[in-house]
């Protein structure tokens, strides 16, 4: 049974690890090279805002529990520390104005890349926790630390707006340890085991659009009302002549 599993999902075996390694290093490195521009201006516009420091670091869990730094681009005051919230809510009172946009388009995740070149991270993985929440990974729920985390994968597009979920009044850790937490981790656990090539590439394909899409139907959107409210000008007037 076993070498019939490996023969039907290569990509999630051990045999398969090696080839998702070499995919992880073309694309991260790829993905670096064409969005250093995009670098240069975040960084740029926290610079201006806010100062140093212009990166923000953290240990999470890694693969098979190992702590590791992770790296983002940073959306929260320079004073702030680790010693608030280990979540970010919807609203919250730490982000500066580039951190909201930041947060809203994913971009402070971008110095991420380093983690996947340094082999701490895949592009398509599950979300590293932070290690307030190892404590978490019991009953079955530690399988997934035998899966290397990763930018991209069916929780990050799932819950891509997880600051939402959170009830007003309840106490944002008890909420994301009884009721998050567990969600994302059945979700990992059914995926991560019979992953394949192409279904990972569908959860890049995925993140990007729900990051992207939004804003260009919104774009899309103003240009129809543009159009629509220069046809109501014009109707019924006679356009001026030479």
């Amino acid at each position: 049974m076993s070498k019939l599993a490996n023969r039907r999902w290569p990509w999630s075996s051990a045999r398969g690890a090696s080839l998702r390694r070499t995919v992880d290093l073309l694309f991260a490195g790829m993905a670096g090279f064409f969005l250093l521009p995009v670098f240069l201006i975040v960084a740029l516009a926290i610079w201006i805002e806010g100062g140093r420091p212009i990166l923000y670091s953290q240990l999470r869990l890694g693969q098979n529990g190992l702590p590791f730094r992770i790296y983002k681009f940073r959306k929260f005051r320079p004073d702030c520390d680790d010693r608030g919230s280990p979540l970010t809510m919807e609203g919250d009172g730490r982000m500066t104005s580039v951190g909201r946009i930041l947060a809203a388009t994913k971009l402070d995740e971008l110095p991420q890349l380093w983690n996947v070149l340094r082999g701490d991270m895949s592009i398509v993985g599950p979300r590293p926790e932070t290690l307030a929440f190892a404590d978490s990974f019991r009953n079955g729920f530690e399988k997934i630390l035998e899966h290397k985390p990763g930018l991209f994968g069916p929780c990050q597009v799932v819950f891509r707006h997880e600051a939402r979920l959170y009830p007003a009044g309840a106490s944002v850790t008890d909420f994301y340890r009884d009721v998050l937490f567990p969600a994302k981790a059945e979700i990992d656990l059914a995926y991560y085991s019979r992953r394949t090539a192409v279904s990972d590439l569908g959860w890049v394909l995925r993140a990007g659009w729900v990051i992207v899409g939004p804003s260009l139907m919104e774009l899309a959107k103003k240009g129809r009302s543009r159009v629509r409210n220069n046809d109501i000008d014009t109707n019924g007037y006679e356009l001026p002549r030479r």
